[in-house]
């Protein structure tokens, strides 16, 4: 089992201080990754229902610093060697598919092959607005996106005529280092789910029980056959159970037996009652139980 952190580019985090020591420190610690999320604006005023609270709000989104996932995932890179990093997630129908993969691609030849590509079709409707990105059909954009990075990624002569771009006769370089660049899906629903068997190395429902998330990943295994991709070659991430620190083994084993093979916490439990400590627990609670 491999552990995660996600919210990562979020709280105190997000000041480089406390950013340049949680890279090493997990790292040393036996994590594998962390996860970043991503906002490009935050309306003062917003009908959207945000789908992992209750209350249907994101709480503290107007207080808090939230870096861009690339440029924090870069500055972190820089100071580990072996960590994971990861986009949980990357609003990539929100991004200009040619600008964007030339900066994934950067920050895995930078990084030595280590960027974990989560994306997602976002839920913020009045953030597309601002943008001037119609919210309408941007699972079909995300669709198209991808297959736009994985043109032009090959480094070679790319022409794209499709929905939302064309272009021909483009080359873009660096490529990245990892071939194929893994790309994760996240997402709680069974579009998200076939969008991972269609497209994706990995799904990662971002809320569920373990009968909700074993049925999601089901259906991204069954949506993979039908398409003619490996099943077993998409990897099942999970955040974390309730009670796990606990009863560490018992929930890891629930885990493991619906397929999961990545957990990831929340960063700001690692603040509770302070970073040492949390992390230390983690180590002897959690890591010690695997």
């Amino acid at each position: 089992m491999k552990f995660g952190i996600i919210f990562a580019n979020t709280g105190p985090f997000a000041d480089p201080r406390y950013a340049a020591q949680l890279g090493p420190a997990v790292e040393a610690a036996g994590i594998e990754s962390v996860w970043t999320v991503e906002h490009v604006i935050w309306p003062e005023q917003y009908n959207s229902v945000y789908p992992y609270h209750p209350s249907g709000r994101m709480p503290g989104a107007e207080e808090m610093d939230m870096p861009d996932p690339l440029i924090w995932l870069a500055y972190v890179a820089a100071s580990t060697k072996t960590l994971r990093l990861g986009t949980g997630i990357l609003l990539l129908p929100e991004r200009n598919p040619l600008i964007v993969s030339k900066q994934l691609a950067t920050l895995d030849k930078l990084s030595g092959g280590r960027l974990e590509l989560g994306i997602g079709v976002g839920w913020l409707e009045e953030e597309f607005k601002a943008l001037g990105i119609p919210f309408a059909r941007r699972g079909a954009r995300t669709d198209e996106y991808v297959e736009i990075l994985r043109a032009l990624w090959s480094g070679e002569s790319t022409d794209f005529s499709g929905e939302f771009a064309e272009f021909s006769g483009v080359i873009s370089r660096p490529t990245p280092t990892q071939n194929p660049l893994p790309i994760t899906v996240g997402g709680h629903s069974e579009p998200a789910a076939r969008r991972a068997g269609r497209l994706g190395a990995g799904f990662f429902p971002g809320r569920g029980s373990l009968e909700e998330i074993s049925h999601l990943y089901q259906v991204a295994r069954a949506t993979a056959v039908d398409k003619g991709n490996d099943p077993d070659a998409i990897e099942l991430s999970a955040g974390h159970p309730e009670g796990i620190w606990k009863e560490p083994g018992r929930k890891i084993e629930e885990l493991r037996a619906i397929g999961v093979s990545r957990i990831i916490f929340p960063a700001y439990q690692l603040l509770r009652p302070d970073f040492e400590t949390a992390l230390a627990s983690f180590k002897s609670d959690v890591l010690a139980a695997v």
